[in-house]
């Protein structure tokens, strides 16, 4: 089991490219997700050999994000493996359209919040000697997308049991980064603390769904609200 890292790379770093030791192929297959987006959130990873050995499997609780900021997160973790490990070829899989399509040039990147983490993509992309990034549809992404959520469920504070003949092990604060194989290695891409997720089954702070007409919200089940709260509209 590799040792605790014993300190977090920044998200955004401006060190020189690493020299390349080996020159074959790693895939990697990454998925991120929140629950409420925006709502805790986490992303999974995946990565191989060319002869599909698990190099490693990486999973990061990161506070409150939205769905499309934890997408990014898990391709940055991919990418900066793929830099600490002088691995400079790396393939990546992922189930997100949107990521993929901006990665590839295709969809323009207009969200203020996602503009700084396409740019670290690229400029990590740029380091390495061969890249190339594919979209795959969930099913195929079950892995990575079960790494994700296993991160979220430590930041809500939930404890699923490990898969069958696995062995889980986890570190450091709640939504602490977690290794599930000998060979598996951390990546911490975040260099502050996560914030801490509203508690879903905190009464006072729970969710309240309803609809609005002729510009009054009228909340369903009977629920009301205090004079002077402020509350969010999400379109369903």
């Amino acid at each position: 089991m590799p040792s605790r890292p014993t300190s977090a790379p920044s998200l955004f770093s401006d060190a020189p490219a690493p020299k390349p030791t080996q020159s074959t192929w790693i895939n990697a297959h990454c998925d991120g997700g929140a629950r409420g987006n925006p709502g805790p959130a986490g992303f999974g990873a995946v990565l191989q050999d060319e002869n599909g050995h698990i190099l490693a499997e990486l999973s990061e609780f990161l506070g409150v994000r939205t769905n499309n900021y934890a997408e990014y997160s898990g391709l940055l973790a991919c990418l900066q493996y793929a830099l600490d490990h002088h691995r400079p070829r790396l393939r990546v899989v992922s189930d997100s359209e949107l990521m993929v399509k901006q990665i590839q040039g295709k969809y323009k990147v207009n969200s203020p919040d996602l503009r700084p983490l396409w740019q670290e993509a690229r400029n990590r992309i740029a380091k390495l000697e061969a890249f190339e990034i594919s979209h795959a549809l969930r099913h195929k992404n079950k892995d990575a997308d079960r790494l994700a959520n296993e991160a979220m469920d430590r930041g809500m504070k939930r404890s699923p049991a490990p898969a069958s003949g696995k062995n889980l092990s986890s570190f450091g604060e709640a939504g602490g980064p977690a290794s599930r194989t000998e060979a598996a290695s951390i990546a911490r891409p975040y260099p502050t603390k996560s914030e801490t997720p509203p508690n879903p089954y905190d009464k006072a702070n729970a969710m309240l769904r309803g609809f609005t007409k002729n510009g009054t919200i009228h909340l369903l089940g009977g629920a009301t609200l205090p004079d002077g709260v402020f509350v969010k509209i999400i379109r369903e």
